[in-house]
C-alpha cells in the first residue's frame, strides 16, 4: 500500500512528489531554493544534472510507502526508465518559508 501524494504531511514534500510524478520541471525547481543541494547514496551531486537524468529524461516516479519526521523523511518505491524500480529513502530539509534547501536519497 502506498500513500497518495496529496495525503503527505509536509506541504513542500507533497509538492515535490507531485512535481516529480507529473514530470513538471518548472514546479520542481520552483520548490527549491536557488542554492539547493542534494546527495544520492551519500555522494553530493549536481542537482540539475541528477534531476534531468534520474527524473525528467527517464520518467521518474515516486510511490511513497512510509513517511517519518513530520513528512520530511520518506521511504519510496522509485522507478524510472533507466534503473527500473527500487526501494529508496528520501530526507528533505525545508525552510520556514516552505522551500526545499536539500534533499538526500539513496537505497533504503
Amino acid at each position: 500500500m502506498t500513500i497518495a501524494p496529496n495525503k503527505l504531511s509536509d506541504p513542500a514534500v507533497r509538492a515535490f512528489v507531485s512535481a516529480v510524478n507529473a514530470h513538471d520541471e518548472e514546479a520542481f525547481y520552483g520548490l527549491l531554493t536557488p542554492d539547493a543541494t542534494m546527495s544520492d547514496d551519500g555522494s553530493d551531486r549536481d542537482l540539475r544534472v541528477w534531476a534531468d537524468k534520474e527524473i525528467f529524461s527517464s520518467a521518474g516516479h515516486m510511490d511513497v510507502v512510509t513517511e517519518t519526521q513530520g513528512g520530511r523523511g520518506l521511504v519510496v518505491n522509485y522507478r524510472n526508465d533507466t534503473w527500473g524500480e527500487m526501494r529508496t529513502a528520501w530526507k528533505f530539509t525545508v525552510t520556514d518559508g516552505g522551500r526545499i534547501t536539500r534533499f538526500e536519497t539513496g537505497q533504503a
